[in-house]
Parts: structure tokens; sequence; C-alpha cells
């Protein structure tokens, strides 16, 4: 198995995983805290797709689906459209509420899908691309994709983590 496809193959495994945290509780429960500073499972789920977004956006060169699809606005967090979760305190943390879970797994499967069709037309060596020189080393096509998956499955565990909470209270 060659590099482009262990990425679809990690990213592949995004869905069920985002999917299995969200459905069937209710707002309250994705905005239950275990503490007042704790994030929330919706925020993490959306924080973890707006990552995605955002970095698969700029790897591509195209405007993210958050603004180019409409989901800010369906979303109606109260902070910038670029907000992406960075350095959001926790009253912050606490505004990302949705009334119905399967809005956050739409955005997310909108997210997937787009980053599974840039992924699908990569050949090995563009993974050696430079995509961001702000780093020291600068960062690589191929290590951005690996962060971007890794960062999403810190966040789905946590996210889990969470409900497990909810559902044992």
């Amino acid at each position: 198995m060659d590099a482009v496809n262990i990425l679809t193959d990690a990213f592949d495994r995004m869905p069920a995983l985002v999917t299995a945290v969200v459905r069937d509780l209710t707002p309250d429960q994705l905005t239950f805290r275990i503490d007042p500073g704790a994030n929330t499972i919706a925020w993490l789920i959306w924080h973890l797709t707006r990552v995605q977004d955002d970095h698969i956006a700029e790897v591509m060169g195209a405007e993210q689906l958050w603004t180019a699809e409409g989901w800010a606005a369906r979303c109606e967090f109260p902070f910038d459209v670029a907000a992406t979760g960075y350095g959001q305190s926790p009253t912050e943390v606490g505004a990302v509420r949705v009334s119905d879970p399967a809005l956050l797994i739409a955005y997310y499967d909108a997210v997937h899908a787009r980053t599974i069709q840039y992924i699908a037309w990569l050949r090995e060596s563009d993974l050696d691309r430079i995509v961001d020189t702000r780093w020291d080393p600068p960062v690589t096509l191929g290590a951005r994709l690996v962060s971007v998956a890794a960062d999403d499955l810190e966040h789905v565990g946590q996210a889990a983590f969470v409900r497990g909470v909810v559902l044992r209270r």
C-alpha cells in the first residue's frame, strides 16, 4: 500500500467515528461539559471539521466549505467565520450549540468528501511539496495531511470519551 492509499484509509475511518459519537444525542448532551472549562462534543466535532476544512482548502487553493457552502450561516455561531476553534475561550466553546446533531454530521461529511476527492488525485511524489514555510523545517503536504488525520483522531476520541460520560450520568 502506498502513502496515498494509507492517507485515504485513515481519512475514510473518520465518518463512522464522527457519526457514532454524535448520533442520537440531544442538544444538551452535545453541549455537556465535564467541568466549566472543558470542551463539549459539539465543539470538538465542529473544531476537528473546521481544521480539516481549513487545511484542505488551503492546500487546494480553494475556499473553505464553511463559507462556500453556507455552513457558517446554517450554524449561526457567534464568532467570526474564520474561526476554527484554535485559542477559543471556554465561553466561545460553549457557544457552539446545534439544535440538530445531523448538522454537525452533514458538515463533517461534506468536508470528508472533499478531502477524499482531493487525496484521490494525488501522486505519492506530491506529498513532498512544501505547503507551509512558517515552520522550521517547512511543512510538506504529506506532513500536513498526517497532522490533520492525527488531530481528527485525537478530537473524535475526546468526544467519544465525553459521550461515554454523558451516557453514564
